[in-house]
């Protein structure tokens, strides 16, 4: 029923400023700007999924929880999971306990004629992580790309105290295929297939509730994806082999908007 991630939401106070840090660092171009309910997003939309930036913008009951939101720092703030049927998913989520709000009208953007529905679960029975899920009628179109742009997106890391917890709620109740669990440098793992994307849970024994902490985006080469962003200022890390086998990684240190940042190579033998 979860087909992949539709989008995933990052918090800022300067729309403008994060439009164009994350213009930079996907390689890609803002497909659509909207404000409601006081709150300006901007869009931009990648091979297997899209970035939404959210910033506080006037009036409204939306704006002052972002505000609120805001007080602990600009970041990542929610999973948006696709769908092709909500209603299907939605009763999945009743009868799982995670106590969904009622999936809301069709909704659309001003500058597309194309609608989608959504429904958000309750975020303590996500300890503590917000997730929404998605029904579009028409998919995204990505914005074009160059050699050295971000493809889509690998991995979304999520902070946990407990694990078995974690791994209840994304594979028994959301459904998601769980593909390994394992100790890595002390520290347990364990990933979960979303499309063809992965949720990477990451034991964190200081956490009270779950945490979205961090992305992971693909590239098809991680030295020319390195040396477009150096060439813009940006601090990037030497190219290093990952800790996936056949995997090379960098990461961005700046200009993400809080939210730690890992660019990835892989080739067929690195598939999770």
């Amino acid at each position: 029923m979860i087909a992949g991630f539709d989008h995933v939401v990052i918090a800022v106070r300067d729309l403008a400023a994060a439009t164009a840090a994350y213009e930079t660092l996907l390689g890609r171009s803002a497909q659509r700007q909207d404000t409601r309910d006081g709150v300006a997003t901007t869009l931009i939309a990648l091979d297997n999924t899209a970035v939404e930036l959210i910033a506080p913008d006037g009036e409204g009951e939306g704006g002052q929880r972002l505000i609120a939101a805001l007080e602990s720092g600009e970041g990542l703030k929610s999973l948006v999971f696709a769908t092709p049927d909500i209603e299907r998913l939605h009763t999945r989520c009743e009868r799982v306990g995670l106590d969904p709000a009622a999936i809301g009208p069709p909704a659309s953007s001003r500058h597309s004629a194309s609608t989608w529905r959504t429904f958000r679960t309750n975020t303590q029975r996500t300890n503590g992580v917000r997730l929404f899920f998605l029904e579009r009628d028409t998919p995204l179109t990505p914005s074009p790309r160059t050699d050295s742009s971000v493809l889509g997106l690998d991995h979304v890391v999520i902070r946990s105290a407990d694990m078995e917890r974690a791994a209840a709620l994304y594979g028994a109740r959301l459904g998601l295929d769980m593909r390994l669990d394992r100790e890595v440098r002390g520290h347990r793992l364990m990933f979960f297939r979303c499309g063809d994307a992965i949720v990477e849970i990451a034991h964190d024994a200081s956490r009270k509730t779950d945490q979205l902490w961090g992305l992971s985006w693909r590239v098809a080469n991680a030295d020319a994806a390195r040396e477009r962003l150096a060439s813009t200022g940006a601090d990037v890390s030497e190219v290093r082999q990952g800790m996936k086998l056949g995997t090379r990684v960098f990461t961005v240190r700046d200009n993400t908007c809080g939210v730690p940042t890992l660019m990835i190579e892989q080739n067929s033998a690195s598939d999770a």
